[in-house]
């Protein structure tokens, strides 16, 4: 018979209140939760109806197997250490956190692991069903026990290494949160040339650029910068307001050296389109 955990939640945040939901959906007891704001107690009496609202070291007290840090990177490290401080923790606990940057040194001497789910949260109920299947950055010196966590919140543990967290977790802020900038900036510009249904527009668009990039990689570069249409790109520059200009001129000079590397574009087609990026700056493009 699988063991049920007693589970305390710090941070009742987007990603805590969800994780500590998924735990006890498989059948473990999320007995506690800190939650300060307004936003966060909200979120715990929705997502985790039977975990009592306590101060931070009471929830690492009453958290007999498992302790869930979902904090803010950069307050981690101090979270950790106070909590050590006041003899919150004990021996046997494990003491996870969900911080992608981080691995096992911010912990200190706690036993612990890094459990960082590879997701975009919202804190909504719809978040458990973006669960199933996702993967985790796990560092840990238990492997066992972590595959088995992973398994019961219906994930895929992907082993990290202490030094490489922090390549790691940039990878995921570059691919999702910049995406975020980069299909708010289309939008942008396709409002600002009369277009205003701007999402029936991009999402089939963006949805097969999506899937062809993770299925084909560089292959499946498209548009006139891996055709080396330079002339198109200067007439895209030219009518672009400054702030845009710069994100698209930086964009299309990675494109033209992955387009060239890959061979999509051969190096005496991309002569011209090179010009244009070589010399364009975001004040003379425009």
């Amino acid at each position: 018979m699988k063991r049920t955990l007693t589970v305390g939640v710090v941070g009742a945040g987007r990603v805590g209140a969800v994780v500590g939901a998924a735990l006890n959906a498989a059948g473990h007891r999320v007995v506690a939760a800190a939650a300060v704001s307004a936003a966060s107690r909200d979120r715990a009496a929705r997502l985790l109806p039977e975990a009592a609202i306590l101060p931070a070291d009471d929830v690492a007290r009453a958290a007999d197997d498992l302790l869930l840090l979902a904090v803010p990177d950069d307050a981690l490290g101090g979270v950790v250490a106070g909590l050590a401080t006041t003899g919150a923790l004990r021996p046997g606990q494990v003491v996870a956190h969900t911080s992608g940057a981080h691995g096992l040194a911010v912990l200190g001497d706690v036993q612990g692991m890094a459990l960082h789910p590879a997701m975009t949260f919202t804190g909504a109920d719809a978040d458990l069903d973006r669960l199933p299947g996702i993967a985790w950055g796990v560092t840990t010196p238990d492997r066992a026990f972590a595959t088995r966590l992973v398994a019961d919140l219906g994930g895929i543990p992907e082993w990290i290494a202490e030094d490489s967290r922090p390549l790691y977790h940039a990878a995921l802020a570059h691919g999702a949160n910049h995406l975020v900038t980069l299909v708010n900036e289309a939008a942008d510009l396709l409002r600002a040339a009369g277009v205003e249904d701007t999402e029936r527009v991009l999402g089939p668009l963006l949805r097969a650029a999506l899937d062809n990039a993770l299925r084909l990689g560089d292959a499946a570069l498209t548009g006139p910068v891996s055709r080396g249409d330079a002339g198109t790109v200067a007439k895209h520059l030219d009518r672009m307001p400054a702030d845009a200009a710069g994100t698209y001129l930086a964009l299309a000079r990675r494109t033209a050296g992955r387009a060239i590397a890959s061979g999509r574009l051969r190096p005496q087609d991309a002569a011209l389109l090179m010009d244009v990026l070589s010399g364009a700056t975001v004040g003379s493009a425009l």
